[in-house]
């Protein structure tokens, strides 16, 4: 359970995230462990909603990829990137692909989103990828994320400030999210 965020403005994006990790009715706060949600892979930064087991695992999985095969920076890219980490994430990590009998496709099981020099990005458990011109959100306190940052999108400076204006809601109305944020910014490529 989660809160984070994705923003683009002014040429920039940001990502954002709570740091609060939950075990049933247990919080582990921020100053328990590191529990950071956020990680880098290349020149991109990742942020994951879903169960703790699934940050070594992509982290690890995507690491694992070759440059050639490690593509993040268009909608297509991200696909063919996680079509191909799919295979992986079964075989060498063990992903249990099984949500529902009705499945289309096999599930990855989580959710997450990509800021990089070529845009924001959501990968959803189908392997589903959208990329947003504005913002974005994912985990337990999106909505009050996404209604923060609707409302504050003309009047916050930055990415960086809009994004975080987006977690510190979620962590103000969402059990499952606590502070401190934590944000990165990445200068948009000139065609971004």
């Amino acid at each position: 359970m989660t809160t984070v965020v994705v923003v683009r403005k002014g040429g920039t994006v940001a990502i954002a995230a709570d740091t609060l990790v939950t075990f049933g009715d247990t919080r582990l706060a921020h100053g328990y462990e590191a529990n950071e949600k956020l990680f880098k892979v290349g020149d991109s930064w990742i942020g994951m909603a879903g169960t703790t087991a699934h940050f070594p695992v992509l982290r690890r999985a995507l690491a694992s990829l070759p440059p050639d095969e490690l593509k993040l920076h268009t909608r297509d890219q991200v696909f063919d990137t996680f079509l191909k980490l799919h295979p992986k994430l079964k075989e060498n990590f063990f992903l249990n692909t099984k949500e529902d009998d009705s499945d289309p496709y096999e599930s990855m099981q989580f959710t997450a989103l990509i800021a990089n020099p070529g845009g924001i990005f959501g990968v959803y458990s189908y392997r589903e990828v959208f990329e947003f011109d504005r913002f974005w959100g994912i985990g337990t306190g999106r909505s009050f994320a996404l209604g923060a940052m609707h409302a504050m999108q003309d009047k916050a400076k930055t990415a960086k400030e809009l994004a975080e204006i987006g977690v510190r809601a979620g962590c103000e109305f969402d059990k499952n999210s606590a502070g401190p944020v934590l944000a990165h910014t990445i200068k948009l490529n000139s065609k971004g």
